[in-house]
């Protein structure tokens, strides 16, 4: 598995790139944001490593012009920023997950391994998540083995969620980019969520959809907890 690694700081992307190497991981290193950005468009990557303060290109620019291009690879986003407003930022640039600095190396390696792994499930034609069951070719749900009938936008919401497996989208990202709808008020996504926790989770002991206050929504299966 091949990872990028954009990283300015020659200290740090050593670090991570000689932990990654060790773990059996294959790693290329871009020093600056325009570089590495080059380097994502060009060649196919399992994960992006992408630091936030970067030369030439941040990594809110890099972050958002890879996902304008289609360019669906897990990031996970190094900062020593570590404000709601600018998680928040990151998750809606399109980042996978957020790690501020410092960190222990064993927790990153532990996040590279739960993206890699949400990544591999969520390209399979059916995305389970604990009892839940989405065939994202038939647009069909179930929940313990019962079907869920969806509206259209409640079946959107639900696919996003669930493909972001234990990780925040936040309100605005649901807006914009699950539904296309910026005319609509934020508090519009409040009340799909309750007709969805209605049908997803109202009958079930173990509720998947979290709400994380301040930020989004985030589905999470009790499996998922531990992947940190």
């Amino acid at each position: 598995m091949k990872i990028l690694l954009i990283e300015d700081d020659e200290v740090i992307a050593e670090l991570i790139r000689t932990g990654l190497e060790e773990a059996r991981f294959e790693v290329d290193v871009a020093v600056d944001g325009t570089a590495g950005l080059r380097q994502a468009l060009q060649q196919p990557y399992g994960l992006i490593v992408l630091d936030l303060m970067l030369p030439g290109r941040d990594g809110w620019s890099v972050c958002e012009t890879l996902r304008a291009r289609r360019n669906t690879t897990p990031i996970l986003m190094l900062t020593a920023r570590d404000s709601v407003s600018d998680r928040v930022r990151g998750l809606e640039s399109g980042a996978d997950d957020y790690l501020p600095k410092p960190f222990d190396f064993n927790e990153l390696l532990a996040r590279v391994r739960a993206l890699l792994r949400r990544d591999k499930v969520h390209k399979a034609r059916v995305i389970r998540v604990a009892d839940l069951e989405i065939d994202t070719t038939a647009g069909r749900v179930r929940r313990a083995g019962q079907e869920v009938r969806l509206t259209p936008r409640e079946y959107a919401l639900l696919e996003a969620l669930a493909v972001n497996e234990g990780r925040v989208v936040t309100r605005e990202a649901i807006l914009d980019r699950v539904w296309s709808d910026e005319e609509s008020y934020s508090n519009t996504v409040s009340v799909h969520v309750t007709f969805l926790r209605r049908k997803i989770d109202a009958d079930h002991p173990v509720k998947l959809i979290h709400t994380v206050h301040g930020i989004g929504y985030m589905l999470r299966g009790p499996e998922t907890e531990s992947d940190g």
